[in-house]
């Protein structure tokens, strides 16, 4: 048994030595296998080098990205070329003047007997006001006794207001007594009140017209009424009549008291506030903005909302919203008026009023612009529900508060070329060339699209090179361009005494400024083209021959985009931009 085992054990040992040999040479022939199929042997600090030189790679290029175009908008108002926000510097030089000459006949003098003119306006509270000043103006020329004009209250804006309600109206008859006869009412024949017959003259009705189609029925009615009376008096009148105008539009049309004590009290909260402080009157509602065929990137949904407001007005045309805004027809949005704000000058501190009406998209809409300008205030943020009461549920009287504060503000902006607007610049050029900013939309447009691709300073430096001539400043307009309402030239007067003693100061730093994106003293050659752009989106008025006046004046219109459509056809049209 013990052999037995001793002999198995012999036989195992001899097994294993047989292997030893065996294992070895496929363990040498397993790596020799290895050695051949492996790569050759490794650098590693060379691929240390590499992977850190592809590493600062990125980061340099990550930094020269954002070193080259990065639209950061900042907090300040950044550079302004060195220009007083607030005012302008030549603004001194200038003044109203409208005092009519010793040649202007006296009312007392000019006016006959039996012939009496009423007119009703139409529109909101600033197309109205260019009708009066127009109906003043048209009863001096028809020799007539002028009855206190009729306010629209059946119009888009639904105001049942009458004169005396708006408008101081013993102001208004005693201050233009040696112009014009003024009465409250008809006389009374037979213990009724005397009638009146109703027509309606064509756009632009020159004095020649007036005579010839108003005067005939006048000598034989003794009484007449003219309808939807706005703009209804030719752009261009001899230097008395446009003087008449302004004696009209900036003396004799004066607010009633509580209006004007509530005004003040709205522009005194908002001086409290702040030293300086900005008036914005933004026109973004959804009607005007489905009625102007504009796009403002609000995808599917704004496209059908606007565009079932927009089947209201049958004859409307399809618009093309590119080409509409590339010739600047679409107002800024609330966002783009920040940013034009922002690039010229304006930082976040500054205090801003918004006199609007309903906003298409609402506090969504109105975001970037808060962001923009924390400081937002309108009359409803800046007053108690009781203290607007007696004014709210009128639209005209809401308006004329909106009408005080942007009048007084330090600074007034605009994103549209409506009638407010309008009136507005004209009478701050009037009292004084107070800052009116008004945007060049076709030139912005551009700039506004791009500017996603540019930095911050190039983008502020093109909107303030853009904006040069819609600044407010004197002479940005050559005389008699533009409706008068807005620029009227013929009663501003320079101070050629003042004005010399600074002349050289002020030619060599124009030079300087030229080349900087400055806004003051603009050339008149410079601002062309600009000045064609913003009537050509007013009232139509054309520049024909004597043959063509007749046919001009019943093709003329007045919308405020000239959009294709006669108001004379579209009265809710009218109604709507009028303000």
């Amino acid at each position: 048994m013990i052999g037995f085992q001793q002999r198995r054990r012999q036989h195992q040992q001899q097994q294993r030595r047989c292997l030893i040999p065996v294992i070895s040479v496929a363990l040498l022939i397993l790596f020799a296998l290895l050695s051949f199929l492996a790569p050759p042997p490794v650098d590693n600090n060379n691929h240390l080098r590499q992977h850190f030189s592809f590493k600062n790679e990125v980061e340099a290029q990550n930094e020269v990205e954002e070193e080259e175009e990065v639209f950061r908008v900042p907090m300040g108002g950044g550079s302004s070329s060195g220009r007083d926000l607030w005012s302008s510097r030549l603004a001194n030089f200038y003044y109203g003047c409208s005092n009519a000459s010793k040649k202007f006949v006296e009312a007392a003098v000019d006016t006959k007997p039996n012939r009496y003119l009423l007119i009703a306006t139409s529109g909101g509270l600033n197309q109205q006001r260019t009708g009066i000043t127009d109906a003043v103006v048209a009863a001096h020329i028809l020799n007539a006794t002028l009855v206190i004009p009729k306010l629209d209250q059946k119009s888009f804006w639904k105001d049942a207001s009458n004169f005396t309600e708006i408008f101081d109206v013993d102001w208004f008859i005693s201050f233009l007594s040696k112009d014009v006869k003024i009465v409250k009412q008809l006389p009374k024949k037979g213990g009724k009140v005397m009638g009146s017959y109703t027509m309606r003259v064509p756009r632009k009705c020159t004095p020649s017209c007036y005579q010839k189609r108003v005067l005939p029925v006048l000598l034989k009615k003794h009484a007449v009424q003219l309808t939807k009376f706005d703009y209804r008096l030719a752009n261009k009148l001899d230097t008395d009549l446009q003087k008449l105008r302004c004696r009209v539009n900036y003396h004799a049309l004066r607010f009633t008291d509580p209006i004007l004590e509530m005004g003040k009290k709205l522009v005194n909260r908002m001086k409290t506030r702040s030293r300086h402080f900005i008036a914005l009157h933004l026109r973004f509602e959804p009607d005007m903005l489905a009625f102007s065929g504009c796009y403002y990137g609000g995808g599917e949904k704004e496209r059908k909302e606007l565009g079932a407001i927009r089947k209201r007005w049958k004859t409307l045309h399809i618009s093309n919203p590119e080409k509409e805004r590339r010739h600047g027809k679409c107002p800024l949005t609330p966002e783009e008026v920040g940013l034009m704000l922002r690039a010229l000058g304006f930082g976040s501190d500054v205090h801003i009023y918004v006199a609007s009406g309903e906003v298409y998209g609402g506090d969504e809409t109105l975001a970037p612009l808060k962001a923009l300008f924390p400081n937002f205030h309108s009359k409803d943020t800046i007053t108690r529900t009781e203290e607007l009461a007696p004014f709210s549920s009128f639209s005209s009287r809401m308006a004329a508060l909106d009408f005080i504060v942007c009048d007084e503000s330090d600074v007034f902006v605009t994103n549209n070329n409506g009638n407010m607007a309008k009136m507005l610049a004209g009478r701050r050029r009037y009292f004084g060339h107070k800052r009116t900013i008004r945007p060049n939309a076709k030139k912005l447009n551009s700039v506004f699209l791009n500017r996603a691709n540019a930095s911050w300073e190039v983008f502020a430096s093109k909107v303030r090179t853009v904006q040069r001539g819609f600044m407010g400043e004197p002479n940005e307009v050559r005389p008699g361009r533009g409706e008068f309402h807005e620029n009227p030239s013929t009663c501003i007067c320079e101070s050629s005494e003042a004005k010399a003693k600074a002349d050289s100061g002020f030619k060599s730093q124009t030079k300087l400024d030229n080349g900087k994106g400055s806004y003051d003293e603009p050339s008149e050659d410079e601002f062309a083209d600009e000045e064609i752009d913003w009537s050509d989106m007013d009232y139509g008025e054309n520049h024909n021959g004597p043959q063509e006046k007749e046919k001009e004046l019943s093709n003329i219109t007045d919308l405020d985009y000239n959009l294709f459509v006669k108001s004379e056809e579209q009265p809710e049209l009218e109604e709507l931009l009028s303000d």
